[in-house]
């Protein structure tokens, strides 16, 4: 049986309108999945992004730390250890609520 529980991550970015930005790409209401296909490269606090239309995006981050939690949610969602249920933007943060899925040894 699995068990299921849900957080909250805060990812900070450098402004207002990389939150924004990000907010409209990381999550796909009704959907419950990302926009996001992959992440191309990370340059110390830029996260390049390919979405599922194949354009390519620039997010800028707070600093290199946001930049690294912000890839491995990312890649979490991926291999579908997380999957994002909502995502809300207030000033140059974005608050991200995930559900994780563990599987229980019996």
């Amino acid at each position: 049986m699995n068990q299921k529980t849900v957080s909250r991550i805060k990812i900070i970015c450098s402004d207002k309108y990389e939150a924004a930005k990000l907010t409209s790409i990381i999550f796909v209401p009704g959907k419950s999945r990302t926009f996001i296909k992959d992440v191309l490269n990370v340059y110390g606090n830029e996260v390049i992004v390919s979405l599922q239309d194949k354009s390519a995006h620039s997010i800028t981050l707070q600093d290199d730390s946001q930049a690294e939690n912000l890839v491995d949610l990312i890649q979490s969602t991926f291999e579908s250890m997380n999957k994002i249920i909502d995502v809300i933007a207030i000033n140059n943060t974005i608050e991200i609520t995930i559900e994780t899925t563990k599987e229980n040894s019996s």
